[in-house]
């Protein structure tokens, strides 16, 4: 009886293991700042979102800031219920010819989502920058760093990888330009591109959110088997003793 007892313990810790494994997956997988655009052709317009799912240390956010790399002169960011939009322009050093032949002597800067309510850590929020990404940045990864100021503390997401390619401590969110390309939007005029936004907003959240769903679930099954594995076991055993 005693040895059945353990092997039925054995085996509900086994099932419990991967059960953790399960619930840690989507935790995991939010871990950092990080962003998703809806197209990476140089030259294009895409919509970056950016998501984040905790606070600095379990304070809740108060406001995020996003540093738009000076390459990149057009950005529009999109509203946002509850969260106070701000674009903060930089003098350019010489003025510069747009995309439509305008002259443009300043930039955004930075983008800043300030909440009328402070987002609590363990939920997610998401917010999205429509940018136009340098025709020639192919080749180029553009990072966004991003300052996460709470109620208490804040966090700097602004490190690059290291020289070897292992990803530091805290990333800041990034992108790889692609060739141009003219199924992904390279040429578009602003009006063309604003009437797009809506198809495009619903691609990028959609692939945000698979892309996290997919890692959990594919970690979640891994835990579950585990402790179905465990389970199988244990009933061998208690079949064999009572043999």
């Amino acid at each position: 009886m005693r040895s059945i007892t353990r092997t039925t313990a054995a085996a509900a810790t086994a099932l419990g293991a991967g059960t953790l494994l399960a619930l840690a997956a989507p935790v995991a997988a939010q871990a950092h700042v990080v962003v998703t655009p809806s197209t990476t052709a140089a030259g294009s317009y895409s919509v970056l979102e950016f998501a984040s799912g905790h606070g600095c240390e379990g304070s809740p956010t108060a406001s995020y800031a996003v540093e738009i790399p000076e390459s990149i002169l057009s950005v529009t960011p999109t509203l946002k219920a509850g969260w106070e939009v701000e674009k903060v322009m930089v003098e350019l050093d010489e003025p510069v010819e747009g995309a439509h032949g305008e002259v443009i002597a300043e930039r955004v800067g930075q983008v800043v989502y300030t909440a009328a309510t402070p987002q609590p850590d363990g939920y997610r929020e998401a917010f999205q920058i429509q940018v136009r990404l340098p025709e020639d940045a192919a080749g180029e990864r553009l990072e966004f760093p991003v300052l996460q100021t709470c109620v208490e503390g804040e966090t700097a997401w602004a490190e690059s990888p290291a020289a070897d390619g292992s990803e530091p401590e805290l990333p800041a969110p990034a992108i790889a330009v692609t060739e141009a390309s003219a199924a992904d939007g390279h040429g578009h005029s602003d009006d063309e591109a604003e009437g797009e936004e809506g198809h495009v907003e619903a691609e990028t959240t959609a692939s945000t959110d698979s892309s996290v769903d997919v890692l959990g679930r594919v970690l979640g099954i891994t835990g579950l088997a585990v402790g179905a594995a465990g389970l199988v076991v244990a009933i061998a055993a208690t079949r064999k003793k009572r043999a």
